[in-house]
């Protein structure tokens, strides 16, 4: 099931996310990389200041979304809250 807080565009998930300040929102980044090798699943995403841009969605699977993503940005929501 996916998060109201993500929204479907291109056929991935995509969520941004605003922090207080750079050193913040690169701590978010980092943790995010730490979830997404062990699941396996790596986001496509930027990063200008204080914001972060999070894409997903299933290279393998022809860049459409899958139970991976779903799973992925539960994993994240679960980060921000």
């Amino acid at each position: 099931m996916i998060s109201s807080n993500w929204t479907i565009t291109d056929n991935k998930l995509y969520r941004k996310f605003t922090f207080s300040d750079f050193s913040t929102a690169f701590a978010f980044i980092s943790r995010v990389a730490l979830i997404s090798e062990k699941l396996d699943h790596h986001p496509t995403w930027s990063n200008t200041w204080n914001t972060v841009e999070i894409w997903l969605s299933t290279h393998d699977s022809g860049n459409v979304i899958t139970e991976k993503d779903e799973l992925l940005s539960v994993e994240i929501d679960k980060l921000f809250n």
